[in-house]
């Protein structure tokens, strides 16, 4: 089987129309490097993968990879998103939009596999903020345990609204607000003061503060009761 047969099997709809986007002259496709099949190789030689889930799998790659070459990781966040619900047919059932906003903050849910790489030198990280459709079937009911079967359906590219570069610790501290932190925060804030301030989920934010520190971009500044508490470094 060719390299690109390979890549092929694996991508859906959103990978393929990304790769697509970002695809220009003299760029090649699912092509072999040292034995990985890597989504883009650029005329100028980096290398680019567009990763729609975790960052996880990238892990051999870039072990393997990183320190020979330069490499970019393009993820796709659904910054606008709607929910279709379409029937066996594909015709459309209904339509709305889903309240749920993806930001920037999102892809630390992701760097929490290797935050401390960010360091590299030769990676880059695009966050790819997007207006998606996700198509679904129809609602199937419970299963016997009681649960409601949900289908994941697929991701689909409308358009990219904005992307934003992280090529350093300091870019990605720059996400967070700069009030964050100063004023009668310089002594340290909790996650969960952190979470408020980003307007994130608490789960979010306790990743965003891990990787932050896991970059030397926050530190230990003790503790508030039972709550550690950071600081900017």
């Amino acid at each position: 089987m060719s390299a690109a047969g390979i890549g092929e099997l694996r991508e859906g709809p959103l990978h393929a129309a990304v790769k697509d986007l970002l695809a220009v002259p003299g760029d090649r496709a699912e092509v072999r490097v040292e034995g990985f099949v890597i989504d883009l190789v650029r005329a100028d030689g980096e290398l680019v993968e567009i990763q729609t889930g975790g960052f996880s799998p990238l892990g051999r790659k870039l072990d393997a990879l990183l320190d020979g070459n330069r490499m970019r990781i393009v993820f796709p966040v659904p910054a606008e998103r709607r929910i279709i619900r379409i029937d066996d047919h594909g015709e459309v059932l209904s339509a709305r939009r889903s309240p749920l906003k993806g930001s920037a903050l999102d892809v630390f849910d992701r760097l929490v596999s290797f935050p401390s790489l960010i360091a590299h030198p030769n990676l880059v990280v695009e966050v790819l903020l997007c207006k998606e459709d996700h198509v679904r079937a129809p609602e199937a009911g419970r299963s016997r345990s009681g649960r409601r079967r949900r289908d994941p359906g697929e991701r689909r590219l409308v358009e990219v609204l904005d992307s934003v570069t992280l090529d350093s610790p300091q870019a990605c501290g720059a996400l967070l607000p700069e009030a964050l932190g100063a004023g009668a925060e310089a002594e340290g804030f909790t996650t969960r003061e952190l979470a408020a301030a980003l307007g994130v989920r608490m789960i979010l934010a306790q990743r965003i503060a891990y990787c932050l520190r896991a970059m030397e971009v926050l530190e230990d500044a003790g503790r508030r009761g039972r709550a550690p508490l950071h600081r900017r470094a």
